[in-house]
């Protein structure tokens, strides 16, 4: 088995479904959903559906980097091909993104380029800038530019790959381990980026292929949960990845800046229930450690 596809659903089988009908068959490629505990069961009616493609239940909503990780565990190809259930392929899509790798040993993961599925012309990502670990802030390239080709052929390292569509290496993840599930939602894929890079891969975006993201699905484009899980690991990621002195500044910056600056834009917006969202994020890292499984959302 060359490449094993793997997606997560929550709650959203008819999103799922739309993906997986775009998803050309193939001998060397095996398809895993992974259902996060979903609400009504919809597994048994999706096996008889799609007889080929492996389903994995969890009874409980595991997040992003524990249903991917079930996934791992099943999946039997050299290459992992991580991808969100609100994604839609296009054509030569997996062959591209192999090519590179076959080619290429030293890469352990590797993104295409990602157009918004309801502008199929516009972009999110062809690539991500390296992380100020001062600010916990990068820039995604390409982000809402209309697609002219100005990012065509581009082959080659990236600063991290996109957690919308990823393919890894297996051989790199049975080095660096899996996703960290203690972000649950949000910055696991930069964190894990930085876990294989340290295991001495690189990250590589590939322009040539091409998938497309209706976004934000399963979670919703603004929610007291996604802003919760935002203001968490944006620090925690700093928390297990940046060096003592930048740690230190980010934690001013944030306290002083990010924090007061978010509850007036918060007030303005009348979105007051994001900013005891906001206290309990900084609240969460102040009392668990690190590596803590406490979520701390409920």
């Amino acid at each position: 088995m060359k490449v094993s596809i793997i997606t997560v659903n929550f709650n959203q089988p008819k999103v799922t479904e739309e993906l997986l009908a775009t998803i050309p068959t193939s001998s060397d490629v095996e398809v895993i959903v992974v259902d996060n505990g979903s609400l009504p069961d919809v597994t048994p009616e999706l096996r008889a559906k799609y007889p080929s493609v492996k389903f994995i239940r969890s009874e409980e909503n595991l997040g992003f980097a524990g249903g991917n990780n079930l996934g791992i565990q099943q999946a039997a190809g050299n290459y992992l091909f991580f991808v969100n259930n609100d994604t839609e392929f296009t054509s030569g899509l997996i062959e591209k993104l192999t090519n590179v790798l076959d080619e290429h040993p030293e890469i352990g993961m590797i993104s295409p380029k990602i157009n918004y599925f309801s502008n199929q012309g516009m972009i999110q990502y062809a690539g991500y800038t390296p992380l100020n670990y001062f600010t916990c802030r990068n820039s995604c390239i390409g982000l809402r530019e209309n697609d002219e080709g100005q990012y065509d052929h581009i082959i080659g390292p990236t600063a991290y790959c996109h957690g919308a569509a990823m393919m890894v290496r297996k051989s790199a993840i049975e080095k660096a381990g899996m996703m960290n599930e203690n972000f649950f939602l949000y910055y696991e894929e930069l964190d894990w980026g930085e876990q294989i890079k340290r295991a001495g891969y690189q990250a590589w975006v590939c322009t040539d292929a091409l998938i497309y993201h209706k976004e934000s699905v399963s979670v919703g484009k603004n929610s007291r949960l996604k802003e919760y899980f935002m203001n968490r690991n944006r620090i925690l990621f700093i928390r297990r990845n940046a060096p003592l002195f930048k740690k230190i500044v980010f934690y001013l910056y944030f306290i002083l800046m990010v924090v007061p600056r978010n509850i007036v834009n918060y007030t303005r917006t009348k979105n007051y229930n994001y900013i005891p969202a906001l206290i309990k994020a900084v609240w969460w890292n102040l009392t668990h450690s690190k590596n803590s499984k406490n979520l701390g959302y409920r």
